[in-house]
Parts: structure tokens; sequence; C-alpha cells
């Protein structure tokens, strides 16, 4: 067997795998949609239908407007917003002090960053809950984004970006005159445009999708955010699963708007960072 007919057979086989993989990945997406479609008892037949009968095209205004889902769209587009611009902040600055600046606790201090990344979030739930029921903060805007400005995992990718950029403009806008805010906010900044879209977009999918700690800080339905909406058609007794599907698959097109929109970016903000 020639060469090429080996490589063209190893690209024919990298492909197959490919595709089978993405079919993999998209069949729980294809599955919520074809629930959205189905009648409330159709879902809970047996076997179940692979796809609805009469597609009721009519859930998805229906499911929006059963609870204020336009409310819970902009609480989670005020979090999103906050956390993008709150964690692409904070990790610049986190990320370029940890990889530029040599002070005294340096070392001690990163790894105490890295030994947070070990922390689940689980754990720091009641602590939260504690000190914004104590400012006072429960139930507001202000405590449901105040302890998501701050991402560690931020400033750890933001140092590992910050780390492959070559000191010579630095040092050059040093000799200058230029101190360290204008290095960091006019060169470092803009050359780490990629790292901070593919930050900006995490952050984003992480504000989008939370769910447990909106749960436990907002109490009044009007400070709900999309996730809990979306829960709050599964009861104790009773669950609309193709109103949940529906709400599901309309709260879904806000991130892939945001992953397509920076799609360059992330991948070129992974390969730079070096973060498999």
């Amino acid at each position: 067997m020639s060469r090429e007919r080996l490589t063209r057979r190893r690209v024919v086989a990298g492909y197959a795998a490919a595709i089978l993989l993405a079919l993999v990945m998209l069949i729980p997406f294809l599955w919520m949609l074809s629930t959205a479609l189905m009648e409330e008892f159709e879902v809970f037949q047996f076997p179940p239908p692979l796809v609805p009968a009469s597609p009721q095209w009519a859930n998805f205004p229906n499911a929006l407007t059963q609870l204020p889902f336009g409310r819970f769209f902009i609480n989670s587009g005020i979090l999103a917003a906050c956390m993008v611009v709150g964690q692409t902040f904070t990790g610049a600055l986190g990320g370029y002090a940890f990889a530029r600046f040599r002070f005294a606790g340096r070392g001690a201090a990163f790894a105490a960053y890295l030994g947070a990344l070990m922390i689940p979030g689980i754990v720091l739930l009641i602590p939260r809950f504690l000190l914004i029921d104590a400012l006072g903060g429960v139930d507001t805007i202000a405590g449901l984004v105040s302890t998501e400005l701050v991402s560690v995992w931020g400033v750890f990718m933001m140092r590992q970006f910050f780390l492959t950029l070559p000191r010579d403009t630095e040092d050059a806008a040093r000799i200058d005159g230029a101190s360290e805010w204008t290095i960091f906010w006019r060169i470092a900044l803009p050359l780490a445009r990629p790292a901070l879209a593919t930050l900006a977009l995490f952050a984003f999918i992480d504000a989008w999708k939370s769910f447990l700690w909106p749960l436990v800080v907002t109490q009044s339905m009007e400070m709900r955010t999309v996730e809990v909406g979306i829960a709050s058609f599964h009861g104790l007794y009773y669950a609309n699963w193709p109103y949940q599907m529906a709400a599901a698959v309309t709260a879904l097109v806000p991130v892939l708007v945001a992953f397509l929109a920076s799609q360059r970016f992330f991948t070129r903000g992974i390969q730079l960072t070096g973060i498999r």
C-alpha cells in the first residue's frame, strides 16, 4: 500500500470519527428540540417518539409568556454583562501582575490562587450567602453579581497569555518614560485581545447557565434568571416537559450567538494561552 493511500485513509478515518463525535454531541440538542415541539403528554408515550406527531410551534410563545421570561432574560443579561466586564478586567489586572511584576510572596500568592481552583464552588455557597445576607444584598442585583466579578481561572489564564508576550515592546515604552499603567493599558492589553475574548466568552457562558447561586440568593420571581425560570416548569408533582424544553431552546440562542461572534478570537486565545 502506497504512503499516499495510507495517508488518505487516515484522513478519511479522522473525518469519519469527527462526524460521528459531532452527531453524538448533537443528539441531546436534537432531542431537546423535538421534545419542545411535542404535546404535553406525548413525551410520556412508550416507546417515546423520536419526532412529534404534530409539531406544536405554539409551545415557544406559550412557554415564554406563562412565566415572566422577559424579566428573566434581563436579569441574566445584567448578570452576564457584569461578569464579563468584571472578570475580564480583574483577570487582566491579576494576570499581568503575576506575569510581569516581581514582589515578595508572588510565588506563594499564585500557589494560593491555584489552590483555590481545587475548592468546589458548592463549598463556598453558604459562606457567600451569609456574607451577602449580612450586607443586605439578598434578592438584589448587587447581591447577585457582586461575588461573581473575579475569576481565579481567569487570572490564571491571563497570566499564561502574558507570559507568552515578548518584553521588548514594554521595555522600549519604559525607556520612553511610559508608566506601568500606560504599558498595561496601551501595549499589553491590546495584544491580549484573543485571550480577553476567550475569557469573556467563558464568563458569559458561565453567567448564562448559572443556576445554583441565583436560586439561593434570589427570592422573588422578578429577580430570577433564565435557568431558574426554566426549572420552574418542573415541580414536585408536575412537569411540563415541552414548555421546559421550549424555554431551554430559546435560552440557548444567546450562547450560540456569542460563540459564533467570538469564535475566531476564542480559537486564537486557546492556542496562545497554552490551555489544552
